[in-house]
């Protein structure tokens, strides 16, 4: 199989992700096949797109940026296209800092980017990431922080999903198949209360993903979001946010409270504003990028 043929059935347009997983798990099979027989194992630090990385093959997002030179690539296109030198952006569940550097980059020197995750397991090798590229780590902070709709006087105790193995698991999620981690060396804060010692003087973008934990994180978002009105990079995900005790219906609900429309990542096409309609074009077990654009910015 030709790469570029793998390159493309792994990036299909509304893909559920235990599709994606399942795809990808058939390609690492050969991968890895042929990595043994070279005497290599699972872990290697590469270059791809001119970022190094240090990564485990074994996991999902590690192989994407292997295989594929970048992790969601339709993403990374569309921030791209977004963000530009000298803006502000945030990196919202940022796991291994599979955006982080191409945000690094796309902001240039004068820019700044928050990196925010809160299990170890990512954290660490978030900062470790972002330490093998010295040229982009000095326009990133990386914050082990649990966003939500409070500040919290003691660190977080529940774990959340931030691996993504390729190797079948015991107690993986039945449907993205995440695995659990701890968030023990994390705190508990809303964004407006981490921004407010953060210096910043503007924000342009943030990237979100959260795995349906966008709702607290709005909620607890609301001065930082009327004052900057940024643009959101953000995952649509109706079987994630049932999960954690929210809804489309409520993220809908959030965004038009704080003056923002939807539109399609991909295309650009404006979404309608109505849970049903965006919930009845995404299939169950899948998602939709999408950019929620503010009507009105302030000029910075």
């Amino acid at each position: 199989m030709a790469f570029g043929h793998i390159q493309r059935l792994l990036q299909p347009a509304m893909l559920k992700t235990k599709q994606k997983i399942k795809l990808a798990r058939l390609v690492q099979i050969v991968v890895l096949g042929a990595r043994k027989l070279a005497g290599r194992n699972a872990r290697t630090q590469v270059t791809r797109k001119h970022i190094a990385w240090e990564l485990d093959l074994n996991e999902g997002i590690d192989f994407s940026i292997w295989l594929l030179g970048s992790f969601e690539p339709e993403t990374v296109r569309c921030y791209q296209q977004i963000v530009r030198p000298g803006d502000a952006v945030l990196d919202i569940g940022a796991n291994i800092g599979a955006h982080t550097p191409h945000l690094a980059r796309c902001v240039g020197p004068q820019g700044r980017i928050l990196a925010f995750e809160p299990t170890d397991y990512a954290f660490a090798k978030l900062t470790r990431n972002v330490a093998l590229n010295p040229e982009l780590a000095g326009r990133i902070q990386c914050l082990q922080l649990l966003l939500g709709d409070a500040d919290a006087p003691a660190g977080p105790t529940a774990s959340l999903y931030s691996s993504w193995p390729l190797k079948d698991e015991a107690g993986t999620h039945h449907l993205h198949q995440g695995k659990l981690m701890t968030t023990t060396g994390a705190r508990a804060l809303t964004l407006d209360t981490a921004l407010a010692t953060s210096g910043l003087n503007r924000l342009d973008c943030i990237k979100l993903d959260i795995d349906g934990a966008e709702c607290a994180m709005l909620r607890g978002a609301r001065a930082t979001l009327t004052r900057w009105h940024p643009l959101i990079v953000m995952e649509l995900a109706p079987y994630v946010l049932d999960e954690k005790g929210a809804s489309l219906r409520e993220l809908v609900q959030l965004l038009q409270g704080y003056g923002y429309s939807l539109a399609d990542a991909a295309s650009g096409q404006a979404l309608v504003m109505d849970a049903a309609v965006l919930q009845a074009a995404i299939p169950p077990g899948a998602s939709l990028n999408v950019v929620a654009r503010p009507h009105s910015r302030p000029a910075n």
